[in-house]
């Protein structure tokens, strides 16, 4: 298993991008909740990263809703079943964890859901994001509550601001 990065500037902060046998599987932002130790990101080459930079600048641009990108997800199967899931939520939109446990035809799993939600290798491009408590609330985010916010604001064109906190 080969693993390279590269650090990318954006919007939310740098972000860390992970490849795996030249797919991408991790998208990982400073001080963020199971990102993994620095030394398992393999060794620094921006080779296998140029669509994945291309699409995250459109992304932050404006100009991308949807990424499409190969990807290589390590996670259990229910993990990875919510990360699929992840991807139906349409961009500027959000969903509760309970909603998205029922949408896998498991409404008690509410919390395993947020468990696995919490654990996505790839923020942003598979849009964690996007998932909001039983009251509309922002609750829980690897990237820290104002990276939520400042994402979802921003794919609802609202004006996104941050506190300088990255």
């Amino acid at each position: 298993m080969a693993r390279v990065h590269t650090t990318i500037d954006s919007p939310i902060g740098d972000l860390t991008l992970v490849a795996t046998d030249g797919l991408l599987s991790g998208v990982y932002m400073v001080e963020q909740r199971h990102r993994p130790a620095q030394d398992t990101f393999g060794t620094p080459d921006a080779t296998p990263f140029a669509a994945v930079t291309e699409q995250l600048g459109e992304y932050f641009a404006g100009e991308r809703t949807t990424f499409d990108l190969p990807l290589s997800l390590a996670g259990t199967e229910f993990q990875r079943r919510v990360w699929d899931a992840l991807r139906d939520i349409p961009y500027g939109g959000t969903v509760t964890y309970g909603e998205l446990a029922r949408r896998l035809g498991n409404p008690t799993a509410s919390r395993a859901v947020g468990l696995a939600n919490g654990k996505n290798p790839v923020s942003v491009v598979v849009p964690c994001h996007r998932v909001v408590g039983s009251t509309g609330d922002l609750t829980g985010y690897g990237g820290g509550l104002e990276r939520k916010r400042f994402l979802l604001d921003f794919e609802r064109g609202a004006p996104a601001v941050h506190n300088g906190l990255w």
